[in-house]
């Protein structure tokens, strides 16, 4: 169960008077606005690497069966399923792929046979409003996914509403658009991805286009409880994504509330010159999602999303994760490279992680279930958003053995991604640290220590498997 409400409160004033600190510039830009008045999810005026919901900051964890959650079937069981593991944030795609055979498209079908991209499909869009309703009565963040590039090739082209061959509302002429796009999208050949004004222009699909996201985002700015992503791990053009961004900000500011918007590039090395297009326009885009770093394994993992961090200092903003891969039945890694992943994330900062959709990612499997209902007991003691990356605290640790956030009361959080053993500094805290293991395979507590004040302590996991340490100072402060 997340903490209450209170907690989340207290924790907030505990940050305060541990003088955790950061870089001014942030701070003002993050408090320049107000969304604790309006309740609305944004980066917290306390902490801008993290996000606040209904007034508080609030830690965004997740794990899902499928990425186009408002299409499938079960969806209701499905989101109370993760409220009672404790996760309370969601990828949703805008994606209808006829692939789960339950799957509807947005637009309406002739009696021909054809897709008129004037009129509406109502089933797709009270599919929608449901999982809109549904998440906001239950405190689930939404992560949309306004354009998802694996719609428009290969298989999933052939039968779409766009792919000019199946409609009358434009021609293969006007828009560019060819019957078949075989290749991987990583190709760009899409002219669809360039239909806006300072591409190509393509006035008859990009009209069609604004018109999808025109419903939308009538749909979601009235709601306080969802972020905007552009595409799903794309390499194309900037323009295309900032013409977008653009596009829902200022829909956003006539509507009379401001909207969070990332881009997401497919780039697996965080320091590559696609994801300046995201980190070095901050007033474009509010958050970062870093998802594409969890193809690194090891030190490289957390190395990279602290160069991020680094990177940004000057301007904090959440970074989030919407897609943890790691599955033993997929293709990038293992269910212990997802489980590793997904950890060093929350320990290294990250405002928001989700475990991927089955099978590149472990869902809200067991396995996933267990380790949010670990981080939860976590947060419960100690709340991430007080705390630090500071490994330099660690001695005699190899590399990827161990990884700590910290703040200078001793309060901590100590992941081990292997069973193994570090020196802790405690030297410079001043009163005792209650500690207490929790095993990230069970989500279940361990046992319960008290380090000593002004010391160094060796912690050495008590068995096998995934385990997380959590620390206090011994007085109880959160």
């Amino acid at each position: 169960m997340a903490p209450s409400r209170r907690d989340l409160l207290a924790s907030a004033g505990a940050f305060v008077a541990a003088a955790v600190t950061w870089p001014r510039p942030g701070v003002a830009h993050a408090a320049a606005q107000t969304p604790a008045a309006t309740g609305r999810i944004a980066p917290w005026s306390g902490n801008p690497w993290y996000w606040e919901y209904k007034g508080a900051p609030v830690l965004l964890l997740g794990g899902s069966k499928d990425d186009n959650l408002f299409q499938i079937p079960d969806l209701e069981a499905h989101l109370d399923e993760m409220r009672a593991a404790g996760a309370n944030y969601i990828r949703n795609t805008m994606s209808d792929r006829p692939d789960g055979g339950f799957e509807v498209y947005p637009f309406a079908r002739l009696a021909d046979g054809s897709w008129d991209l004037t009129q509406w499909n109502p089933e797709y869009w009270t599919r929608f409003d449901r999982l809109l309703a549904l998440t906001r009565a239950r405190d689930i963040i939404v992560q949309i996914e306004l354009w998802d590039r694996f719609d428009y090739f290969r298989h999933n082209w052939t039968p779409h509403p766009y792919n000019p061959s199946n409609t009358r509302t434009y021609t293969a002429e006007a828009t560019g658009l060819a019957r078949d796009y075989p290749n991987h999208p990583g190709t760009n050949e899409q002219p669809f991805f360039y239909s806006t004004p300072t591409q190509r222009h393509i006035a008859p699909l990009l009209a069609v286009q604004q018109r999808f996201a025109d419903a939308v985002l009538a749909r979601t700015l009235p709601q306080p409880h969802v972020l905007y992503c552009i595409d799903n791990e794309t390499s194309g053009d900037e323009a295309w994504g900032a013409y977008w961004a653009d596009f829902i900000r200022t829909r956003a500011a006539r509507a009379g509330v401001t909207a969070h918007v990332t881009e997401m590039w497919d780039d697996h090395d965080l320091r590559g010159s696609q994801h300046r297009r995201t980190f070095d326009h901050p007033d474009r885009y509010t958050f970062v999602d870093v998802s594409q770093n969890n193809h690194q394994k090891g030190q490289a993992h957390w190395d990279n999303f602290q160069w991020v961090r680094q990177h940004l200092a000057a301007r904090p903003r959440p970074l989030n994760t919407v897609k943890t891969y790691g599955s033993d039945e997929g293709p990038y890694g293992t269910d212990l490279d997802g489980l590793q992943r997904w950890w060093r994330h929350l320990v290294g900062g990250a405002a928001a992680m989700r475990f991927h959709r089955p099978k590149s990612g472990l869902g809200l499997s067991p396995r996933a279930v267990n380790a949010i209902r670990a981080a939860r007991k976590l947060e419960r003691v100690v709340a991430p958003w007080t705390l630090l990356p500071a490994n330099e605290k660690l001695s005699n640790r190899a590399p990827d053995a161990a990884y700590l956030a910290m703040r200078p009361d001793g309060a901590c959080a100590l992941f081990f991604p292997t069973p193994g053993s570090v020196g802790l500094d405690l030297t410079g805290v001043a009163r005792p640290v209650q500690a207490r293991w929790i095993s990230i395979d069970t989500g279940e507590w361990g046992a319960t220590m008290t380090w000593p004040a002004s010391t160094r302590v060796e912690v050495t996991t008590p068995g096998p498997g995934l385990w997380a340490i959590v620390g206090a100072p011994a007085d109880g402060r959160p």
